[in-house]
């Protein structure tokens, strides 16, 4: 099912974010993999949903 990520789109535009397991929270986020991953891991986040928040948003339609 598709998520609603407009609030995280606002506030973390261009940053990695590390989202609860339902993708409802944003656990942490910064500009880098390893820093956001080892403060999810301490913050007690088994496995990790990482996101790289676009810097904006482009539309995109499947082809051939």
């Amino acid at each position: 099912m598709a998520k609603d990520l407009t609030e995280v789109y606002k506030k973390y535009k261009g940053k990695w974010v590390v989202l609860t397991s339902g993708e409802e929270k944003v656990m942490a986020a910064g500009s880098s993999v390893d820093t956001v991953v080892s403060e999810a891991r301490a913050k007690g986040v088994k496995k990790p949903v990482l996101l790289k928040v676009p810097t904006k948003i482009i539309p995109y339609i499947g082809g051939f």
